[in-house]
């Protein structure tokens, strides 16, 4: 179990990092400062998921491998994140879609993992569902008011939502990683059960939002198995540059 344990904990702390990353890029780019200093705030959160799932999985691992060597020294292939955390920012009502739909999907996620049979992440989802209640609420508020404000922002937020729809599916994909797990209690619910809660979040939202739900149509998949986009490149050099300019520096 010891592999597809540490192979799910990377799947985590991976979407939990890239998704920092893109939050990280925004700042000094929202509409009004009080945004940056919120944008500034979910990823520190995120961050901090990721330092305890990647410590985690050195434990795991028992290679000696701390968390900085899970972030700064795997190549693109070997990050294991959903598509969606990825997709580029472009401006911010894609960054408010793209986080709010993420956020309907964790907070679901990590309010099961309190019952998990493993100690070490039943304990990280106690701390994390309190995060991910306040990035719901705050995403969630600015679809709202993109959708229901002006003909302008309206028209992005859908442009959006129609933009990222596709890349919603993998985050409700089990295989036999997952299933290994579920059968052992470390996952609780199964992926695909979160679907329900998930659905009815957005649509909610949407609903308030004036804003029409997407077909599923195709889904767009290959993150949680080490294929990317081609801008994920570029995250992971910006955010890995320092590290490997500077092999085993401290400070």
């Amino acid at each position: 179990m010891s592999d597809h344990l540490l192979t799910y904990v990377l799947r985590q702390g991976d979407r939990a990092l890239v998704l920092a990353q893109r939050l990280l890029e925004a700042i000094t780019h929202a509409p009004e400062i009080e945004e940056d200093m919120a944008l500034s705030n979910l990823a520190l959160d995120l961050i901090g998921q990721a330092r305890a799932l990647y410590s985690y999985a050195g434990e795991i691992e028992g290679a000696g491998h701390d968390e900085d060597h899970f972030a700064y020294t795997r190549d693109p292939h070997e990050f294991l994140n959903p598509l969606l955390v990825e997709r580029p920012n472009g401006d911010f009502a894609h960054l408010i879609v793209r986080q709010f739909l993420h956020d309907a999907w964790a907070l679901p996620y990590w309010s099961s993992m309190q019952h998990s049979t493993d100690a070490t992440l039943a304990a990280l989802a106690g701390k994390a569902v309190k995060e991910t209640t306040y990035h719901l609420r705050h995403s969630r508020s600015w679809v709202v008011r993109l959708g229901d404000g002006t003909d302008e922002s309206h028209e992005r937020a859908q442009a959006a939502l129609d933009a990222l729809w596709p890349y919603t599916g993998e985050l409700f994909d089990a295989d036999g990683v997952e299933d290994a797990l579920v059968a052992d209690g470390v996952i609780h619910p199964p992926a695909d059960t979160l679907h329900e809660a998930w659905r009815g979040t957005v649509a909610n939202a949407l609903e308030e939002a004036t804003l029409t739900m997407p077909d599923d149509g195709v889904m767009q998949r290959g993150g949680r198995v080490g294929r990317h986009t081609e801008a994920f490149s570029y995250l992971i050099g910006e955010l890995q540059v320092v590290a490997r300019a500077h092999p085993g520096a401290t400070w």
